[in-house]
């Protein structure tokens, strides 16, 4: 009784059998920290039956392509509007998590208008549906629109919950991450730490929001130049991951990115190239080939490339991110920008200064319409500009 497995793989039998089969592995019944974890896993995918909290039970192992075909099924079979409600959520969700960020946006919506009719405008799943939005404007680079939704939803979220609820500190996560976005990493900083509080105090030691959590914080100690403090964090992070998911799982694929990014910074190249690789397979393997999470590891390999010298290898990396974006996101993305901006350079460094000019500029022109004035990321672009006019 009460036995605990690992999921591996998890399949249909056949097209026509509703019937999935899930490779299971036998863990250790001492393992304590994972019996914790087993039970908060139980408690998130609880409130849900049958078929529904299958389909949760996917999303949280990234099994996308599956929780899509569940969740249309499910779809189909229903005229109650509360369960069309949850499964246009939850399709947002699993889009969400392929990268297809306006389709999760608007399977959102079509969510939050059925929820609309029938719930008081304070209700916590209208926040639930709030915060997804907002995560989805987050991804497609609209930062005063997610920060919107966000603030919607802390604002139900705080009368609803309890000060130690773990659903306050993930939109205090999502509104922290937008902060940082928009290089205002002391804002950023204050809604990480206020999530990290609730997190340490609600979940187990080695439940996979808390290493999220520390990885975040990382993220902006690594933006205010402290490497140290940052790797601290990382390694924190990883070592939860490590323990709690399956060693393909996209999330290790951050923790290695993350540290990739610090040992950039501090100019171990080699080091460098070795975390974002590892980062890479586990991407190449895990995530559709459009997934903008590829196009960060690209870019990422493109960036050590460059500072190494080897500019043509570089270009090869950037444009392979720079496809992947111009697919997967809109035409004024921040991210964008950044592609443009790391092509423009490295023309410059080949010596083709019309080139580097074009792009730089293509980059400047979307950063001054999405971000504010005084982002670093402007001023850096419009150095190297005055950088190239003066050759």
């Amino acid at each position: 009784m009460h036995t605990v497995f690992r999921i591996g793989e998890v399949r249909k039998l056949d097209n026509k059998s509703p019937l999935y089969e899930v490779d299971l592995k036998l863990t250790s019944d001492d393992d304590q920290q994972l019996r914790r974890l087993t039970d908060r896993v139980r408690q998130e995918t609880s409130g849900s039956t049958g078929w529904y909290r299958m389909g949760k039970l996917l999303l949280k192992i990234s099994q996308f392509d599956k929780a899509e075909e569940l969740y249309t099924a499910l779809l189909e079979q229903t005229s109650n509007d509360s369960d069309k409600a949850h499964t246009y959520h939850m399709l947002g969700m699993m889009k969400n998590g392929k990268g297809q960020y306006t389709e999760a946006a608007s399977f959102y919506e079509m969510s939050l208008e059925i929820k609309r009719k029938t719930l008081p405008e304070d209700h916590l799943s209208l926040a639930n549906t709030y915060n997804n939005i907002g995560l989805a404007y987050d991804n497609m680079g609209d930062y005063s629109k997610a920060v919107e939704f966000y603030k919607k939803t802390i604002k139900i979220k705080e009368k609803a919950l309890s000060p130690n609820d773990p659903g306050l500190a993930a939109s205090y996560v999502g509104i922290g991450y937008v902060y940082k976005k928009m290089g205002d990493y002391s804002k950023a900083l204050e809604f990480y730490e206020k999530s990290h509080q609730i997190f340490e105090k609600a979940l187990p030691p080695n439940h996979p929001h808390l290493a999220t959590s520390y990885n975040n914080i990382g993220e902006v100690y690594r933006n205010m130049g402290d490497y140290s403090k940052a790797l601290e964090f990382y390694e924190k992070s990883h070592e939860i991951r490590e323990k709690a998911l399956p060693s393909n799982h996209p999330d290790l694929a951050i923790s290695y990115n993350s540290m990739g990014g610090v040992y950039y910074d501090m100019d171990d190249y080699s080091k460098a190239l070795e975390f974002y690789e590892k980062s890479l397979k586990i991407r190449e393997n895990a995530l559709p080939s459009n997934h903008p999470d590829l196009a960060i590891s690209y870019n990422n390999i493109g960036s050590v490339y460059q500072d190494m010298g080897d500019y043509s290898k570089a270009l090869e990396f950037y444009e392979k991110a720079h496809k992947i974006k111009e697919q997967a996101l809109s035409s004024n993305h921040p991210s964008l920008a950044i592609s443009y901006g790391n092509i423009g350079e490295v023309y410059n460094n080949m010596g083709n200064y019309s080139k580097a000019l074009s792009f730089l500029e293509k980059a400047l022109t979307i950063q001054q319409k999405t971000l504010p004035p005084s982002h670093p990321h402007i001023k850096e672009t419009i150095r190297r500009i005055n950088n190239v006019k003066k050759v």
